[in-house]
């Protein structure tokens, strides 16, 4: 039975217990129960549902556009469940569309981009003129912008009303308790027990932590880390405004950005809230949190600092008149979180089983957030693709206090900044290196980061190859930051010759153990069951037979086998086979990617170069395509790999650590006659493209299949059950709906960026997974998915990038040695 409860006993028992009954406690519970789930206890130290987070001060302008794929599909289910909802005739939402108000050109420019996102994420957007802009809010002096971005969906959620909403509509499922702080969680052997709190003991099966800003402090309680920080954010309300007078109704104007000076607005009646980040950032250690009985106001809420707010009135009296003198009757400085890379933090911990965490979540995606968590608790898998919010994506160098407060803190300060998809975090730096770092350096690197590792994008050193080709493609503008023509001459000395590439940052995920074989046998698409000595690519799935990870197997010996794998999912997939594991008393799971560093060798030239250092065999008769060897190269001992990312004869080698500088150095003086060069990041890229090879994470995820993605002949529905097994009957029975095809761009001067819609007139057909110049075919190239009838070669389409349509054609993939015959020589 249904229950709000603050002074009644509390139950001992539950299925589920949800940490905080803020907007995302409330609307997993509210997911949950209309899936059948029953028997949850929903906890809060705050008075019910005006609880005192940060969804009790949220202004809540909820602005759905976002280039992440998954954050706007968040948004978009959110705004459909809030605008469901009402309490006692009261709505819960008010969809008074949104624009985004361009004062810059370059800032007209980014929401030409936005445009392109939104069409591709399948989100009615436009952009209109500034007169248009101040007809529709006549409050703004259009004469000061260039354009605006308008959204029609977009507005303002009334987020406790939604709260009480939901709690009500969950009955007969859940118990609401207010005013019960919880002291404790039990964990038992890995696993949830109870949660302890100041009214008594909840045994519990499960427990769902949504408890914001306290994240981190409950997260403890289990011995997990929950990386996050509360930021301090000011908003003020202004006295009636005269523009005002008489205006009665909650919200009627469209809600306001002001990026370019990092603010945003709201109308309130006869009145105007301010937001602003323009200052900097004012972080608060969850530690220093008090309780809603401490607390002046609300826990979430800080005196108001007026020296961080000059500016701000400043732009804002410029860009809305009418706000010009008017007094601030309401001025907070309200806490929010910030996480390391700005998004959620979702998903069951890896490390405590039953413990779920749903953190790190804004008004904007509170609804769409508890939609997909109950999606994913109770059956396995949201359909929406997580991966970017998964809770178990950081590395280990992630959760000290300082790092997530430094990372926090600049994305609180970006919060609102242009920023190009390749732009680099400038601090903490150099966390992670490889052993060939002090070579790397002296090649005069250019790093990018990834997991905290410092990777190569490209080599300085190699710029004097750029001088030796003569049709090198250029950019200019935005497509032309954070690249260089050097990744060309990079791309192309590989294709001739060979590339020298580290490789260290590659998870190493090994797996042992008598059940070692069979436990895989289940896990992967692929059949693992084959000789020692062979490297298996395969995809892992999740139940909706969606790619959860794509990576390579080597079985090392009978019960031993290698998972090798992307730096950036790395975690994500060790959490994922960890998880599987956990049962598997013969499965012994065991991160191994400090012990060994890795050099990728590729090129025409691998073998000779190889040989040169090397006793052992490498003929092709003696070391085939897609095998296994323990090698020495010189004194080093070395696992080599004969697979190839780029499209070419070659071998990835690891060794142990130390032995690092003593393999770069042996295989550079080897290759110096043969064309050798270093190869980065930039024309790693370029050449896995060329080759028509997929990218987790941008051409395949949880939201697409294997059948769909080009994969099905990594696929063995005759080996047994497998995850997965049966959503994949089901789809090739019914045939897919989308195909990853390969587009080639007509204009060869023309640039794409990734995340653009495909277009067929006014239909969006699909959009960019990933774009590259294919400097040896001479096409610049991009991957996207089509429905059937547009995946035949030869078929045109269209690109839209920054607001220009570029001719494309369908080409038939893969592009550069269709038959791979260069890998296999």
């Amino acid at each position: 039975m249904f229950e709000v409860t603050e002074e009644a006993a509390m139950q001992n028992r539950a299925r589920l217990v949800v940490i905080g009954a803020g907007i995302v406690g409330c609307s997993a519970v509210y997911h949950l129960t209309r899936m059948g789930w029953k028997d949850i206890a929903v906890l809060d130290q705050g008075p019910l549902f005006d609880t005192g987070g940060s969804t009790s001060h949220a202004p809540g302008l909820v602005f759905q556009t976002n280039f992440s794929k998954m954050m706007t599909g968040l948004s978009g289910k959110t705004v459909s469940l809030y605008n469901a909802l009402d309490l006692d005739g009261e709505p819960c939402f008010y969809p008074v569309g949104s624009f985004e108000v361009a004062y810059t050109p370059e800032r007209l420019e980014d929401l030409k981009r936005k445009l392109g996102a939104a069409r591709s994420w399948e989100l009615e957007a436009h952009l209109i003129s500034p007169e248009e802009a101040g007809s529709r809010l006549p409050l703004l002096d259009a004469d000061r912008i260039h354009g605006a971005y308008y959204v029609p969906s977009d507005g303002i959620a009334k987020a406790v009303r939604a709260c009480e909403a939901m709690a009500r509509a969950s009955e007969p499922g859940a118990a609401f308790h207010g005013k019960t702080t919880v002291t404790g969680i039990e964990v038992v052997n890995g696993m949830v027990r109870a949660v302890n709190t100041d009214r008594g003991r909840i045994a519990a099966d499960q427990v769902l932590i949504c408890a914001g800003i306290w994240g981190p402090r409950i997260g403890r309680m289990a011995g997990i880390s929950i990386p996050l920080t509360p930021v301090q954010h000011l908003y003020a309300l202004t006295a009636p405004l005269p523009e005002l007078a008489g205006e009665t109704r909650e919200v009627v104007h469209p809600i306001l950005r002001h990026q370019d000076s990092a603010m945003y607005f709201r109308q309130q009646r006869d009145r105007y809230g301010i937001g602003s980040y323009r200052h900097e950032p004012l972080l608060v250690r969850p530690d220093d949190l008090v309780s809603p009985d401490e607390a002046r106001l609300s826990p979430s809420i800080m005196e108001f600092t007026p020296e961080h707010f000059t500016v701000a009135r400043e732009a804002a009296d410029e860009l809305l008149p009418a706000l010009r003198n008017a007094r601030l009757d309401y001025r907070i400085n309200g806490l929010f979180s910030f996480t390391p890379d700005g998004l959620p933090l979702l998903g069951e911990s890896a490390d405590v089983r039953g413990l779920w965490v749903a953190e790190a979540v804004w008004i904007t995606h509170g609804g769409g957030v508890g939609q997909a968590v109950a999606e994913w608790m109770d059956s396995g898998a949201p359909e929406i693709d997580l991966g970017d919010a998964d809770l178990n994506r950081f590395g280990p160098h992630v959760h000290p206090t300082e790092y997530v407060e430094a990372r926090g803190a600049q994305q609180y300060r970006e919060v609102y900044d242009i920023i190009h998809p390749l732009e680099q975090m400038d601090h903490p730096r150099g966390v992670r290196v490889s052993p060939f770092h002090p070579r790397l350096e002296k090649l005069d690197a250019v790093f990018f980061e990834n997991a905290g590792w410092e990777r190569p994008q490209w080599f300085g050193a190699n710029g004097v190859l750029v001088d030796e080709e003569d049709d090198l493609p250029s950019r200019a503008g935005w497509e032309a930051r954070y690249w260089s023509p050097i990744q060309g001459a990079e791309h192309r000395a590989t294709r001739r010759g060979a590339g020298l590439c580290d490789i260290t940052p590659f998870t190493k995920i090994e797996i042992a153990g008598a059940g070692a074989l069979d436990f895989l046998q289940r896990m992967a698409a692929n059949r693992i069951d084959r000789p020692v000595r062979t490297v298996i690519y395969t995809a892992l799935l999740n139940a909706r037979g969606g790619i959860v990870a794509d990576l390579t197997v080597t079985r090392l010996a009978a019960d031993r086998f290698l998972i090798l794998t992307g730096a950036a999912s790395g975690m994500r997939d060790l959490a994922w086979i960890s998880r599987h594991a956990r049962d598997e008393r013969a499965v012994h799971v065991a991160d191994v990617t400090s012990a060994r560093c890795g050099l990728g060798l590729w090129g025409p030239e691998a073998r000779r170069i190889l040989q040169r250092v090397c006793h052992d065999d490498l003929t092709n008769r003696a070391f085939p395509y897609f095998s296994a060897r323990e090698i020495r190269i010189g004194a080093v001992p070395a696992l080599a790999l004969r697979l190839s990312y780029v499209g070419e004869l070659g071998w990835e080698l690891y060794a142990p650590a130390e032995f690092g500088l003593r393999l770069w150095d042996a295989l550079q003086e080897a290759g110096g006659d043969c064309g050798l060069v270093a190869l980065g990041g930039g024309a790693f890229d370029s050449l896995r493209l060329e080759k028509g090879y997929r990218l987790w994470g941008a051409d395949i995820h949880t939201e697409y299949n294997p059948y769909e993605a080009g994969l099905g002949w990594a696929v063995r529905l005759d080996k047994g059950d497998f995850t997965g097994r049966d959503a994949l009957l089901k789809i090739r029975q019914e045939g897919i709906q989308r195909k990853l095809c390969c587009l080639t761009l007509d204009d060869p001067e023309a640039v794409v960026m990734g995340k653009e819609p495909i277009l067929d007139g006014n239909r969006v057909l699909g959009y960019v997974t990933s774009a590259n110049h294919g400097y040896t075919v001479g096409r610049y190239i991009a991957y996207g998915y089509l429905p059937p009838e547009y995946a035949k070669p030869g078929t045109s389409v269209e690109i839209e990038y920054f607001g220009e349509r570029y001719p494309a054609t369908v080409s038939r993939e893969p592009l550069y040695d269709p038959r791979g015959e260069r890998m296999k020589s």
